[in-house]
């Protein structure tokens, strides 16, 4: 990776985060922590807004806005795969949203960029099936913390009432699942998308409550299954 490219991977690093040790830094960029601190140097030096504090990490003192101009080829069809996939198998209005992000990122590339984001090399064919009715309500039950209440048919056949906690949407490569807490079962409980057979998103709205947030469900499947999940 040449230099100019790392600086502006460091910065967009920090953009991400609201700390960042060193030591993860120094991992994502795959160089010293000696290489990281000159690299945070000369930042400052030339402006960026980089504090760092000990035993908490580094982080930019206000927000630093940084046009989307360094894509490089495979980073470009990362975001065109991405944005297909979500075309293919996500709802209408998810669709729709990287349709426009796809433009946006584009009329902001130099003309040289612009020329290979146009090349298509990787393909995501239409999932050749209906999209997902309940998908685009879960999504903002998940994100505004809303109760719902689902008309759910088991694998078997056998049919179930549930009121949920929506916590999380997951794709699994044809079919979307929701995880939450099931007040009938007083536990987390996953249920494929495609099986719920009508949803109510509910008025009242479920608190941060510990115990039953995401990470705890991810703690769970981690204690219980040995499986590490990558969390951001």
């Amino acid at each position: 990776m040449r230099r100019a490219d790392r600086l502006f991977r460091l910065v967009e690093l920090l953009r991400a985060r609201r700390h960042a040790t060193g030591a993860w830094l120094a991992e994502q960029l795959q160089v010293s922590l000696r290489t990281l601190y000159r690299d945070i140097h000369d930042l400052t030096l030339s402006g960026v807004p980089i504090e760092g504090e000990a035993g908490v990490g580094y982080r930019l003192r206000y927000r630093l806005d940084v046009p989307p101009l360094l894509f490089n080829p495979e980073e470009l069809e990362a975001l065109r795969v991405g944005a297909r996939m979500v075309q293919a198998w996500g709802d209408a209005e998810l669709a729709a949203a990287a349709g426009v992000a796809l433009a946006k990122i584009h009329n902001v590339l130099p003309e040289a960029l612009k020329r290979e984001a146009q090349i298509a090399r990787l393909f995501v064919p239409p999932c050749g099936q209906a999209r997902l009715p309940w998908l685009q309500p879960l999504r903002v039950a998940v994100r505004e913390r809303r109760f719902v209440r689902v008309d759910y048919v088991r694998e078997d056949g056998t049919p179930s009432l549930r009121t949920l906690w929506p916590l999380g949407l997951f794709f699994w490569g044809r079919a979307w699942t929701l995880i939450g807490w099931c007040d009938l079962r007083g536990d987390f409980r996953h249920f494929r998308v495609d099986r719920i057979q009508q949803l109510d998103a509910l008025d009242e709205l479920f608190p941060d409550q510990p115990g039953r947030r995401l990470a705890d469900f991810f703690d769970q499947l981690e204690r219980r299954e040995g499986i590490r999940v990558k969390r951001d």
